[in-house]
């Protein structure tokens, strides 16, 4: 029997969050029900509430930042039970035969992944996402919490925010001996931050904001480049073997693929709502450098992830807000205006 929990939902594009209802599923025997505790704030949450990509199904529940504790299992399910801490993040279903799901990239799904919330990539029913008391997952897209309850709410944004840095850092091999650059310092970049550091990584910070000089030290950058001042980049040029670029504005991406030695490779992981200006050809011939991009990460790398954090004390740094505050963080948010993931307690839902 299907369960009826409060949510906070977008009703059309130009409308504020406000207080909603929602139905989840009974769990069935494959499915995890999980009381989210907490659940962190993306830039795509805004991006979708507001139908800026463009694809937005309404009523539009965000939230793909999700940890808990399991409530109930279906009589299928052996990873999880009653009373554990769980993780949600931005996909709840794929295909499970394409070539990328076998081999556990379900993020690259070539029948489309089912987003938490937002429904399937090529469309389908609506899905309701985090931003509620409770969802219904099947076992197969939970993830295993291993970080102390504490810190349950600084773990949150590690399911979009710490995947999305994460596999492209694994992917590209940064660790000893490789030079690597993170562009921009905000929710996604202060993690790539402190990953690529835990790596072993030599990171450099590359920022317009002579401010964030001490933030990006504090957070495991070994080296700050002001990415506005001609002379600091041009005294990095051709050094970097890897670069990922976290900033979700159009911007110059020759002034960073310079940077690159030959062979090394920049990788976006923002998603601007217009284009990049296109990167002169010269940038990437002359040294054989690369453009790429990287969308989050499969579930057996988001766990794989997980734990690396686990192991290395990494959480996300954050503001915890009330589900009634989510407004007035999108206009901060758009400001910059948090340091680094706002993360809603969920707690306040009830009152």
């Amino acid at each position: 029997m299907s369960t009826t929990v409060k949510a906070y939902a977008a009703k059309e594009p130009t409308s504020l969050l406000a207080p909603f209802q929602i139905q989840r599923r009974a769990p069935g025997p494959e499915d995890v029900q999980i009381q989210i505790l907490y659940c962190g704030v993306c830039h795509s949450d805004l991006h979708t509430a507001r139908n800026e990509w463009k694809n937005t199904l309404y009523p539009s529940v965000p939230g793909h930042e999700i940890v808990g504790r399991v409530v109930a299992v279906g009589n299928q399910v052996r990873g999880f039970k009653v009373g554990d801490l769980a993780g949600v993040g931005c996909m709840v279903d794929s295909c499970g035969h394409c070539p990328s799901c076998a081999e556990g990239e379900e993020q690259y799904c070539e029948n489309g992944f089912t987003g938490t919330y937002n429904g399937p990539v090529f469309g389908g029913e609506n899905t309701h996402g985090g931003y509620s008391q409770a969802i219904v997952v099947k076992e197969s897209f939970v993830l295993r919490i291993r970080h102390d309850l504490k810190e349950l709410a600084a773990v949150a944004p590690l399911l979009c925010a710490g995947i999305t840095t994460y596999s492209p850092l694994r992917h590209w091999q940064a660790g000893p001996g490789k030079k690597v650059g993170i562009v921009g310092l905000g929710g996604l970049g202060h993690m790539g931050v402190k990953i690529a550091h835990a790596m072993g990584a030599h990171v450099t910070l590359f920022t317009t904001s002579p401010g964030k000089v001490a933030d990006g030290l504090r957070l495991g950058a070994d080296e700050v480049c002001i990415s506005k001042d001609p002379e600091q980049m041009a005294a990095r040029a051709s050094q970097f073997d890897f670069i990922l670029n976290t900033v979700a504005a159009p911007h110059d991406l020759d002034a960073f693929l310079n940077l690159l030695k030959r062979d090394g490779t920049m990788c976006l992981v923002g998603a601007p709502e217009s284009p990049h200006p296109s990167p002169q050809v010269f940038s990437l011939i002359f040294k054989r450098r690369s453009l790429a991009g990287s969308l989050i990460g499969g579930i057996r790398e988001t766990q794989e992830m997980l734990d690396f954090c686990a192991d290395h004390g990494l959480v996300s740094d954050i503001e915890m807000i009330r589900m009634d505050e989510i407004n007035t963080a999108y206009e901060r948010m758009l400001k910059s205006d948090v340091k680094y993931r706002f993360v809603i307690d969920m707690a306040s839902l009830a009152d």
